[in-house]
Order: C-alpha cells, then structure tokens, then sequence
C-alpha cells in the first residue's frame, strides 16, 4: 500500500503533523502500537493535568473558611481521583479518533520499521507483518521515563510517571527522585493528597533549568505545603526487600537513609529509537537524538524526524509544532524555521511555572547590559482577591535596545499568561510597547504590565 506520507507515532507530534499533511493535500497513515494520541494524551500531560485539578479542589475544599465558606467531613477518594483522571484521558484519546477519520487519515495498528526504499514495516498485536510504502516517512516515536542503573523499575515499588497514575491505594510514604516538571508536579500531587513527599535533586536547586529566583521561591512554596526538599543529593542504591523502599542518599552532609512505601523515578527521558530500523536505512543519531536539519529531513532523503527523538525541547507543543514545519515544507510552503529560543515551558503543580527566553544569568553571561524587573502577586488585587498571592512575575529586557530577553513567572495561572510573552518576543516587540499596551484590571496579567514597568523605573503600584 502507498502512501504520499506515513508517521509513525500519533502522540502531539504524529496525529497533529498527520492532520496538518492531510489540510496539504498529502494521503496519510499514521502507525501506533498502542492508543491513539500517545504519552501526552494517555500518559502525560492530560491525564496528570486532571490529577492536579483533583488535588487543587481537595486543596480549597480544606481551606474554604479562608474564604467565609463553612463545609464538613471533607474527604478523598484516591481511587475515584485516578478514575476519574483516566475518563479524561480515554475521551481524549477518542476525541483524536475522531480527527483521524474527519481527516481521512488511515490508522494502521502495529509497531512499525523503517526500511530502506521509503517502506515500514509494520507488525500487527498477532505477529503478522505487512510492508508499507510512502514517498515520505516521518519519525515521531516519542520516548518513555528513563531508567537509571542504580534506580531499576519494577513497576511495584520503585516507578516511572505511567504506573505514578495508576496506582491501586494511595501510598502514605514516597519519596521522588528528580525536581522537573515530571517529577515536581507528582511530588505535589501525593502531597496535596495527604502523601509524605520526599523530593531529591542532584543540581543545588529544584526546577534546575528555571530562572534561579523561581527555583527558589518554587522550593519555599513546596516547603511550606510540607514537602522535604533535598538539594545537591543523589540516590545511590534502593533496597525493595522489605515491605517498602529503603533509599540510601548522598548528601553534602554525608549519607542518608530514606524509607518510603514507593520511590517514584523521574530523572528524565529516553528516546524510543531502538529496534525502528534506524540502522538499516542508515539514519545518523548522536547522543540519544536523530540528526535532523532545520525542516526535519534526516541524513537519508524521504526520511524525516520530529518531537523527543530530535534535539531540542521535549515538549508536546514542540513536536506539534516541529511536525507542521515539516509538512508545509514538503508542500512547498514558505516557511521559518523553529526559534527554539522562544518555546514556552510550563509546570503545573501549585504554584504554577511559566518561562520564556533567558534566565537572568544565561542574559549575563551573554554579555547583554540588562533591566530586570519583577512584581509580585502580593501587590495584586486579582491575586489577593482570589487568595492566591503567592509568587511573582520577572522579566529581563536588553537595556540598549529593549529587546524582551526572558519573561519568568511563578504562581496561580501563570501557564496561561506566558503566551503573551511568547507572542511579544516573536513580533520583536519592545519594553516600551508592552508597558503602553493598557491591561485590564483587575487580572492576574496586569502583573506583567506591573513587572515592566519596574524594570523601567515606572511601577505604580509598588
């Protein structure tokens, strides 16, 4: 059977590349060995948002007299909470099924291998293959949770982010070994459910990739909701003899032992690049990654890859928007390449990160003479109103020219403001500009317009 494109993989990456091929003209297959819309529909990012949501109600439910509100015998259910997280998940997954026959896209069911001569390989649940062929092949396998040496999965007590989902009963003990977006969002999951949370990070600060005043205020605000934050700290064996966990951690301090029901691993990701015929066809990888130019064509012509297997940011609004790129290349389009520079990232635990562009010290050591300025929820009256002043907006701009550098925000809400930044920094557009762009008040956004003018020596309400 041939087709003008197969991707090979439906998660954020393959079905939204699959739809925009079929928008071009392009017949399209796309090829999943499991269900339809990959790890961030089934796995990731949906169905975790919808924990998180879960455990933000249980959250004001407990604090509701904060509000003159009075309610009695709060209580969870853990299991109606996962439950309920895999409805969500399951109707997304549908939802995408959906897209596929609108689009007229064939799904073809089975893990699929590259060959040479433009053709896949795909082998069906039964062992039955069957070999496709197209006139372009796109790469979109994703990756999975990666597993250390000293930190093996058993999928019991020692886990990845999937089984961090399902999990039958709620543990009274865990103990999560990586501060990313991963592993901080189920840190304050199981926390915020009454879980003793243990979080260790090997960097000398949490959310280690952020600016260092968000890692900073991110780990005072996981403190104070009765988190253990353990820094510059490394898990060197686990002993999954017992009942439990036991956990020896090298601190700066000397060894310590950890005991805990479950040991969640989040310590990043390994791309799913084994067994796909890469070798066969002659496909260059390097360090984890295939090699991709900047429309995603590989070294071997017809082949291309997007979304975690190439290098840049491991993120579902990445892979989407590497898969369109392609695509619209292939058919001729006028088209830029990707800014990788200003690719939100966005963490979703209370309170919520948002980040763009620089960090204030990657701005120095780019040698940039630099305004940073910032405004805390503290001074707004949405955020106090809404009892949720914690956390603040920085940005940092270039003094010479007022070009927008990097914008960080933590707080509630703040995953839905960083777009504005986004938006901003692609239209080129000044510190000047943005402060006499007039926000609405009263709203959490303001905070921007707040932060911008104090790094010009204008804020009003500081």
């Amino acid at each position: 059977m041939k087709y003008d494109i197969i991707i090979i993989g439906s998660g954020p990456g393959g079905y939204v590349t699959g739809i925009r091929a079929s928008q071009l003209g392009f017949k399209v297959a796309i090829v999943e060995k499991e269900k339809l819309g990959g790890i961030c529909l089934n796995w990731g990012c949906i169905p975790t948002k919808a924990l998180l949501k879960s455990a933000q109600v249980y959250d004001y439910l407990k604090h509701v007299d904060e509000y003159g509100l009075k309610a009695e015998a709060i209580d969870k259910d853990f299991s109606a909470v996962i439950k309920r997280s895999r409805g969500i998940a399951d109707g997304m997954s549908k939802g995408v099924q959906f897209l596929m026959k609108k689009n007229k896209i064939d799904i073809i069911d089975g893990f699929g291998k590259i060959k040479p001569g433009k053709k896949v390989d795909i082998t069906d649940t039964e062992g039955k293959t069957t070999e496709y062929s197209a006139d372009n092949i796109i790469i979109a396998t994703g990756a999975r949770s990666r597993v250390l040496p000293n930190l093996p999965q058993d999928g019991k007590k020692v886990i990845g982010y999937r089984k961090a989902m399902t999990l039958p009963e709620q543990p009274k003990k865990m103990i999560v070994v990586g501060s990313g977006a991963i592993g901080v969002e189920f840190a304050h999951f199981y926390n915020a459910m009454g879980t003793d949370v243990t979080l260790v990070e090997f960097m000398p600060n949490i959310v280690p990739i952020e600016d260092l005043e968000i890692s900073k205020q991110f780990e005072k605000s996981l403190k104070k909701a009765g988190i253990k934050v353990m820094t510059n700290s490394s898990v060197e064996t686990v002993d999954t003899s017992g009942e439990g966990v036991v956990a020896k951690v090298k601190t700066k301090k000397g060894e310590e032992t950890l005991e805990a029901d479950i040991l969640l691993s989040a310590v990043g990701i390994k791309s799913n690049i084994e067994n796909i015929g890469l070798e066969d066809v002659g496909i260059v990888v390097d360090k984890d990654k295939i090699l991709v130019n900047d429309f995603y064509q590989t070294n071997m012509p017809g082949y291309f890859a997007i979304g975690d297997i190439v290098p840049g940011q491991a993120l579902a609004h990445v892979a989407s928007a590497e898969g369109i790129t392609c695509v619209e290349k292939l058919a001729g389009l006028h088209v830029e390449a990707i800014d990788y520079g200003n690719v939100p990232g966005c963490t979703y635990a209370t309170p919520e990160i948002a980040s763009v562009g620089m960090t204030e010290a990657q701005a120095k050591k780019a040698g940039y003479a630099i305004k940073v300025g910032k405004f805390p929820f503290s001074a707004s009256g949405k955020a106090t109103a809404a009892g949720t002043p914690d956390g603040f907006v920085k940005v940092i701009f270039d003094a010479k020219y007022g070009e927008w550098l990097g914008c960080h925000m933590i707080g509630t809400g703040v995953t839905d403001m960083i777009a504005e930044a986004v938006v901003a920094r692609k239209l080129e557009t000044t510190g000047h500009e943005v402060l006499k762009s007039i926000h609405p008040h009263p709203t959490m956004s303001e905070a921007v317009m707040e932060a911008v003018a104090a790094a010009y020596d204008e804020v009003i309400h500081l």
